[in-house]
């Protein structure tokens, strides 16, 4: 029997490198290194596989650098740069991707090189079949010739990542690979008023500050500072206590603010920088006069403190009625991310429009509409003793119908018999109604929300001229 053909699938094995054979400067892109990682449960110091995803020179800080020098009185020579390594953590959530020092670094474990770059389709060798007596039309192109060309002017295209992330900074939206420009992020941590949380994801803040062990916000107007020191200087001259709009809702200690990208267009993007840091599928960062933003806050003595909000399309052709939803990750689990989806609903019944959100949604925001929508339809069909059609069901609740079939099928609640559809509630699904019903939660006072729909001109709807 004749030998198999080595086939594209039989690839070769990725080469692996004993510990304490190679060096960090051998460290490519693509390689998995052991990296020591603390575990927030517990404290331990965990080692993980990563695979390397970028490499940067990390060098100091030249504000940090003439404070000690002030301090000192003296000059200091700036010191050599470090290695940094941004690594993805196998097996584990994109959102723990992070910058890890050398340091971290375990030499002494086994390091895996990257797989070998398969051929390109240029250089694969192609048949050709020739086809004779086909007489050539003019002004015709061949269909062969064609689509080499396309081919061709496909393969001589390349990535630039450089291009990208500057047409990001610049235009705000990403258009040939966004998995490649968001796979890395650019910042550690954010400080945010008295809490410090880690970056999910990449958000085009200015170059100056990709470098930054920690940002700094002010959490009134946003702003950004790289050292504490600046954002101290800040807040003695900032003099907002609350978002750049209208309070549309109070109700204890929760406000909604309604604010106009259009009128406040520096706060605004300012939130939208924040966001990305969150949001790996939001592309939208400077064009900010087409939306109208809810932003949520707690009320206490020194202010209003924002802990979520979500974005509004002034005039939505699929009928929209969010564009972006977020909560802040040190206000997560709390149950407001689902007060903002029942204030979205609200706004929804004060126009008397159906509402459904923007998609794609994130993981964790289609979670809460799905966790929203069950118990809304499900303590409806409660209260209700009469029949109720689907269309009633959108009506009361505001939720589109493509939303009340889909949660109704996911429940396997549509039941069919005789010729006629009915919707039975199971015993398992009324256990989980009751057990979330026990639960103290924040719910929207719809006699609280002073708020009328919004009416623009043309021109006011008008946007980059």
């Amino acid at each position: 029997m004749a030998p198999k053909a080595n086939t594209a699938g039989d690839a070769e094995p990725p080469k692996i490198s004993a510990g304490g054979t190679y060096t960090l400067e051998q460290i490519t892109v693509g390689a998995r290194v052991y990296v020591e990682k603390t575990n927030p449960d517990n404290g331990d110091v965990e080692q993980r596989q990563a695979e390397v995803l970028s490499i940067r020179e990390k060098r100091q800080n030249r504000l940090h650098l003439l404070q000690k020098m002030q301090e000192k009185g003296e000059e200091l020579e700036e010191d050599a740069p470090e290695i940094d390594f941004y690594v993805h953590y196998c097996e584990f959530n994109k959102r723990l991707d992070e910058w890890v020092s050398s340091a971290r670094i375990l030499l002494s474990r086994d390091m895996q090189w990257p797989k070998p770059p398969e051929p390109s389709a240029a250089t694969k060798q192609t048949k050709r079949k020739v086809v004779q007596g086909v007489r050539s039309i003019p002004g015709v192109q061949n269909s062969a010739a064609a689509d080499g060309e396309m081919q061709d002017e496909k393969v001589e295209e390349s990535f630039s990542k450089e291009k990208e992330v500057e047409k990001l900074r610049t235009s705000g939206s990403m258009t040939q690979c966004s998995n490649e420009v968001s796979r890395v992020k650019n910042l550690n941590m954010i400080q945010m008023g008295k809490h410090q949380v880690e970056s999910w994801y990449f958000s085009p803040y200015p170059v100056e500050y990709a470098h930054s062990e920690c940002l700094y916000l002010c959490e009134m107007c946003l702003s950004y500072f790289p050292s504490e020191y600046l954002l101290s200087r800040h807040r003695r001259k900032c003099a907002m206590l609350y978002p750049p709009g209208n309070e549309i809702y109070r109700s204890e200690d929760i406000s909604f603010f309604e604010i106009d990208g259009r009128r406040q267009k520096t706060w605004c993007r300012n939130l939208c920088l924040l966001s990305k840091c969150f949001l790996d599928h939001k592309t939208l960062y400077y064009d900010v006069d087409p939306f109208m933003y809810y932003v949520m806050c707690q009320r206490d003595n020194a202010g209003c403190h924002m802990i979520g909000y979500f974005s509004k399309e002034k005039e939505s052709a699929e009928g929209y009625n969010v564009a972006c939803i977020l909560t802040l990750p040190q206000h997560q689990r709390s149950g407001f991310g689902r007060l903002l989806i029942e204030f979205s609903y609200e706004l929804s019944k004060r126009e008397g429009k159906l509402g459904s959100p923007e998609k794609p949604l994130s993981d964790l925001g289609l979670l809460g509409y799905r966790a929203y929508w069950t118990e809304t339809i499900v303590d409806l069909l409660l209260k209700t003793e009469d029949e109720i059609s689907i269309d009633d069901i959108a009506s009361k609740t505001s939720i589109l119908h493509a939303d009340v079939l889909q949660t109704l099928q996911a429940l396997n609640m549509l039941k069919q018999y005789q010729g006629k559809h009915y919707l039975v509630l199971s015993d398992a699904v009324m256990e989980k109604h009751e057990r979330q019903t026990k639960k103290k939660r924040r719910r929207i006072q719809p006699e609280q929300l002073n708020w009328k729909p919004p009416v623009f001109t043309r021109d006011q709807l008008r946007f980059g001229w």
